[in-house]
């Protein structure tokens, strides 16, 4: 009896042993080994394993973990380390690993990382005594908390753009009608940048499992950032410019491709719009009223009993002549599709899924099932390639009947009762693993399977929407901000999460204009329309059950003032197309928080301005409550005009001024260069041959890519698009455009220049031969007492003076000399 009873002390002593193993925690300790290599560093410590790696001058990978560095594996990183001059040395106290733009120093005893600028500036460092430790397989690295730091960034998180005092996790979740302070949402980025002392580095953790952000919450130490199992595998990218920290994360993790055209106007959702008669109604009813649109989506209601890759007969008897009668009328049709594929016996999709063995399955071999819409469902295994290529072959059900856009939704996973158990396996690319470090990268792999489905499939580009995501989503798809609320704080706390998103690399974002769940004042829609005119993904969606949310369905005033605002997008869209390709060069946003151009000035980040916003580099958003009959303005450095006046105001001030909802305040910058067209109706009509080329007088010299393809086809990538620079150069008093690059043809052959705010300009020379030019008015939008004569209009100013020149567009250089007042 002793003998046991020793065996079970033993034993008990072994268990808590064990428990406290894991519930203490573990820090590195000393550097104990290091190898250095020409540009990397690997070494042991007490207890763990790690390296160092330059990957560009100015971008230092981190790697640690307990055991041996298992493989090199992500879903996000698409490039590897650039060659680089590093020079790597080392003393007794410590190794410094040096770049043309970055000196890092890695202390020995103990051990911790420290970022310094070439000068010596301090940008980043371990928090001594805490670096980066374990308590049980959870990982997290601390970092000192500079004086008055901030942090932005991070996807798609609520709360204000300055994020310092907040705490965050990412796990992809489904949040119906969200609270605008609740956490976490459907996406996971865990990429922010932090700013202190006219100093901006950016940190890239990328790792799938939970992870969590502390930027000060509830301590004043430190900020910090881990995960709930793996290793830790961190980016740390310096750049004196913020917007390069932007573009060396997006080098790291990918850019969107161009868009199809037709993805860029205004998009008419709704849960649901059926059947075929209800869909054609609201066609031709955005015709008849004049409403420019492109795109029509069909929620879940169009399958058979919401089973994927199928049509409800009774409400679509015949889908491929639905499509081919809506791009008669220039509609492209966009379908919703979920990941669950219904166990229906029998069902070719089902069978083909069980007959390949695509599905996510439990430890015992048996297929994971849950429930959605449909009912019992399985889910295809995205992170596997055999996976990914069956999918690949299920989109050809969509192209087969005409549709040109999938929309993925429900990708979290997202299930009744929001509980995915944790033993659930995934491929995972050939290192199976579980649900709790596949979890946050499954919607990007769904999404990045429709779209390279949709690439094999389609005839043209096609138009990839997810509510899922995880770093380097952009390469396949764009996102919205899930189900939201049709409330104005809401409204503004859409622009923040869009902002956010470009921040970490996502440039095509938008959210449901008008809100999904509720229901929206006409005064509120109109706000919301005004502002969606302004942000990359235009589309109107609303719930099932709520009322009607088409821009008719609030009255007349309504219609007027949104109608104004669609009107505006479509004359804006070679400006609009033009930026889209410069976001897929350099990562930038298409709409972007002030943080990104104005960094180091302190009252961009004050909560009475942080939704404010740049729309390209040439607009300046100021979104207000539809409520609001004042509102508080910032102007940052520089000068600005009234859109819709050309009222200028100088930067570094801030103004009250008065509201009206049929204006959204928007501002434009200085020396812009702001290339417009005619109004159409859909991308599918053309305008008249005359590029607009907006020209608003300034100090600043300042450059724009003209870029301009076919819109649809992939063409683009052999060369076949039309590229010009476009220079306004106030100390020459020239405007210049560029020669033109690539083989297409533009749509455009001649060029009227409108010169905004140039008092007095006594001559205009092209090419050094003097041409007449005249001065008139010009309307940005429809004056609203042209609209309703009895409204209160007496605040509007229905044009401004501008003065213009009319010109052949060729290809060759051509430079316009003025001179003015």
């Amino acid at each position: 009896m002793k003998f046991f009873k020793s065996l079970l002390l033993l034993a008990f002593i072994a268990d808590w042993c064990c428990v406290m193993a894991q519930t203490s925690v573990l820090s590195p300790g000393n550097l104990e080994t290091a190898t250095i290599g020409e540009q990397n560093l690997s070494f042991t410590t007490t207890h763990a394993y790690g390296s160092i790696t330059v990957y560009g001058p100015s971008i230092i990978r981190v790697r640690l973990d307990k055991k041996p560095l298992a493989r090199d594996f992500s879903y996000a990183v698409i490039t590897g380390a650039e060659k680089t001059k590093t020079i790597i040395t080392q003393s007794n106290e410590s190794i410094l690993l040096t770049t043309d733009s970055i000196k890092v120093v890695v202390n020995k005893k103990p051990f911790f990382i420290a970022f310094y600028t070439p000068d010596g500036q301090l940008i980043n460092r371990d928090e001594p005594g805490l670096s980066t430790s374990w308590i049980g397989e959870e990982v997290t690295s601390y970092k000192t908390m500079m004086p008055d730091e901030r942090f932005i960034g991070l996807g798609e998180k609520t709360g204000p753009l300055d994020r310092q005092g907040k705490g965050y996790t990412n796990w992809n979740s489904d949040v119906y009608g969200y609270a605008v302070e609740q956490d976490p949402l459907y996406s996971t980025i865990p990429f922010y940048i932090g700013i202190h002392h006219h100093l901006n580095y950016g940190i890239f953790l990328d790792n799938t499992y939970q992870s969590d952000f502390n930027f000060g919450a509830s301590n004043n130490r430190f900020s910090s950032f881990g995960a709930r199992g793996g290793e830790m595998n961190y980016y740390f990218i310096y750049h004196k410019r913020l917007a390069d920290i932007i573009t060396s994360y997006t080098f790291l993790t990918g850019r969107m491709k161009m868009p199809p055209l037709w993805s860029l106007g205004y998009q008419q959702n709704r849960y649901s719009y059926y059947p075929e008669a209800e869909v054609m109604r609201i066609a031709q009813t955005l015709r008849e009223k004049q409403i420019p649109c492109d795109g029509i989506t069909l929620d879940i209601h169009y399958m058979d009993n919401y089973q994927l890759f199928t049509w409800d007969k009774n409400r679509f008897s015949n889908p491929l002549g639905m499509t081919g009668k809506l791009n008669a009328l220039g509609f492209k049709l966009t379908v919703i599709v979920d990941p669950g594929i219904k166990i229906q016996p029998g069902a070719a999709a089902y069978e083909s899924g069980v007959k390949d063995s695509v599905y996510i399955k439990y430890p015992d071999n048996t297929f994971y099932t849950g429930q959605v819409w449909p009912g019992w469902c399985n889910f295809t295994d995205f992170t596997s390639e055999k996976g990914r290529a069956w999918w690949r072959k299920q989109v050809k059900f969509f192209s087969d009947n005409g549709v040109s856009g999938i929309w993925n939704d429900m990708n979290e996973i997202a299930t009744w009762g929001q509980k995915m158990p944790s033993n659930v396996l995934f491929n995972y690319d050939g290192a199976e693993t579980s649900h709790l470090q596949a979890h946050n990268v499954y919607g990007m792999q769904m999404a990045r399977s429709s779209y390279e489905g949709a690439r094999d499939n389609f005839k043209e580009r096609p138009f990839v929407l997810s509510r899922s995501g995880y770093a380097g989503l952009q390469r396949y798809a764009a996102v919205w901000t899930g189900d939201n609320r049709a409330e104005e704080n809401h409204m503004l706390l859409g622009v923040r999460l869009i902002n956010s998103l470009g921040i970490s690399g996502v440039p095509f974002a938008g959210m449901d204009i008008g809100g999904f769940t509720g229901g929206a004042s006409a005064t509120l829609f109109t706000r919301w329309v005004q502002i969606g005119a302004f942000i990359p993904y235009f589309r109107n969606h609303s719930a099932l059950n709520t009322k009607s949310s088409e821009p008719w369905a609030y009255g007349e005033d309504a219609l007027a003032n949104c109608r104004n605002y669609i009107n505006l997008r479509y004359k804006l869209l070679p400006y609009l197309y033009s930026t889209f390709y410069e976001s897929t060069q350099n990562g930038l946003p298409v709409m972007r928080s002030l943080a990104i151009n104005y960094t180091f000035n302190p009252k961009i980040y004050d909560t009475a301005y942080q939704n404010q916003y740049m729309f390209g580099n040439a607009f300046m958003i100021a979104p207000f409550e539809s409520t609001k009959e004042f509102g508080k303005i910032y102007f940052p450095e520089g000068n600005w005009y009234n859109l819709y006046t050309d009222e200028k105001y100088e930067g570094k001030q801030e103004l009250i001024q008065p509201l009206s909802i049929t204006r959204l305040p928007v501002f434009v910058k200085e020396s812009s260069i702001i290339p417009m067209q005619s109004l159409v109706q859909t991308t599918s009509e053309s305008p008249t041959d005359t590029l607009v080329l907006h020209i608003y007088n300034g100090d600043i010299y300042n450059e724009f890519v003209y870029y301009e393809d076919d819109g649809k086809s992939f063409d683009y990538e052999k060369n076949d698009f039309n590229k010009r620079s476009i220079i306004f150069n106030p100390l020459t008093h020239q405007v210049i455009l560029g020669e033109v690059s690539g083989s297409f043809k533009s749509k455009f052959h001649h060029v009227k220049l409108v010169m905004h705010a140039f008092e007095g300009i006594r001559y205009i020379k092209v090419d050094g031969k003097p041409v007449n030019g005249t001065s008139g008015q010009y309307n940005m939008i429809t004056s609203f007492k042209n609209i309703d004569p009895q409204g209160n209009t007496s605040d509007e100013k229905e044009a401004t003076e501008v003065y213009e020149v009319n010109l052949s567009l060729s290809n060759q250089k051509r430079t316009i000399d003025f001179e003015s007042n």
